[in-house]
């Protein structure tokens, strides 16, 4: 009788190289630790090492632990056994490459880039003094300098900061009554068709009063941008905005308008921006092109008004209203928008000038049937757009 050939045990020089690359991971954005590690290298004492195969599926069970990682996961195992010496030398070029505004990288791949390069040695750290001293004169002036600063005139570093700034920014959750009510015993209202209920069920005596209170829900909140050739800086970095209020709360609906109207709800629904962006990047064909703000919307009042205008909603129309139809049909289309919503907020990046004048047929359109007009051009602004929203607006045009 021949008795199987035992596993494969790891080598103990591969023991090194998997904690190289679960750190790798974590600093991708994966939550994996030592334990994992550990668990990994028991894994692959058990599956042992006689195929490539093999080896990926005993990691990949072992460390990865959502669905939508898998795409980071492929890339690192792929860039890091290959050669993990090399892979930081390819991990740098990505990196370069992912600096090319008219190439666009795989979802994850500049997180996985700038998470290899950190596997290189970092330079000495200055003389403690100084370090105090740069700490103590720059940090509150930077900050505030980014703040006030135009999205538009702001370098990749600078864009970068603004965007982990914008993630901080919470949009109130003001939560508003609804025509529904659900039982409680310590309601305010008396519930006389469940009283009447539960004396049938006595013999018609009265044992207790049955009360309810009225449902509070937060009404859903849409943002209309424009992504025009004349919007494109801007649109890029309120798109983390508008993640980062889908990640916040619940009924909120994006869409994005150049020729076309595009519903981009579901995908930025995603945890991770990069993929959410890469989502974006296959469905809307028409970033930085022209502009049909009446088009638009108009589309969106017939096909999405009555599905996502309802309870009160609040809309935020983004866009500078430069139309390239002139205004035609801008007005009633609107008007109507205007009309089916609780509040109708429009930003608008050419307020940044001292001397604003709506000169464009677009915006002298737009402007008598919105309820907010605000400035969208730095981090100040959406700042104090979050502010606005926390306050209880008044009842405008009749409502």
């Amino acid at each position: 009788m021949q008795v199987p050939p035992a596993p494969l045990r790891p080598a103990a020089a591969l023991a090194p190289n998997i904690q190289a690359f679960v750190r790798l991971l974590r600093r991708a954005g994966l939550s994996v630790g030592p334990g994992d590690a550990l668990l990994a290298m028991e894994a692959l004492t058990i599956a042992g090492l006689d195929s490539r195969a093999g080896f990926r599926a005993a990691l990949k069970a072992t460390l990865l632990r959502k669905h939508e990682q898998n795409d980071i996961f492929d890339a690192a195992f792929e860039l890091f056994w290959r050669d993990p010496e090399r892979a930081r030398a390819g991990a740098a070029m990505a990196l370069m490459e992912a600096q090319k505004p008219e190439e666009r990288a795989k979802p994850g791949g500049r997180r996985l880039a700038e998470a290899m390069a950190g596997d290189r040695p970092k330079p000495p750290p200055p003389e403690e003094e100084e370090k105090r001293e740069l700490d103590a004169s720059m940090t509150v002036s930077e900050r505030e300098r980014l703040q006030q600063m135009d999205f538009e005139a702001m370098s990749a570093a600078e864009i970068s900061a603004a965007k982990q700034e914008i993630r901080k920014l919470v949009l109130p959750l003001d939560a508003r009554p609804t025509r529904r009510f659900r039982p409680d015993p310590l309601g305010p209202r008396v519930d006389v068709r469940a009283t009447i209920r539960a004396a049938t069920r006595t013999g018609g005596e009265i044992a207790t009063i049955a009360r309810r209170r009225q449902v509070e829900r937060t009404p859903p909140l849409v943002a209309i941008c424009d992504i025009s050739g004349s919007m494109a800086r801007y649109a890029q970095i309120l798109l983390h905005f508008m993640h980062a209020v889908t990640a916040d709360r619940d009924r909120v609906h994006s869409f994005l308008f150049g020729t076309r109207l595009s519903n981009i709800t579901r995908q930025l629904r995603h945890k991770d921006p990069e993929i959410a962006f890469e989502m974006i990047s296959h469905i809307v064909p028409d970033w930085s092109g022209g502009t049909r703000i009446g088009e638009a919307l108009e589309r969106f009042n017939q096909d999405w008004g009555r599905r996502v205008l309802g309870q009160g909603a609040v809309v935020l129309l983004i866009t500078d209203g430069l139309d390239r139809e002139g205004g035609r049909g801008l007005a009633e289309a609107t008007d109507r928008l205007q009309r089916s919503c609780r509040r109708l907020i429009w930003l608008n990046p050419l307020l940044r000038y001292a001397g604003f004048q709506p000169k464009s047929q677009g915006i002298r359109a737009m402007l008598p049937h919105v309820h907010d007009f605000r400035p969208v051009h730095n981090l100040a602004s959406l700042k104090a757009l979050v502010d606005a929203l926390s306050e209880t607006p008044k009842r405008e045009h009749g409502r």
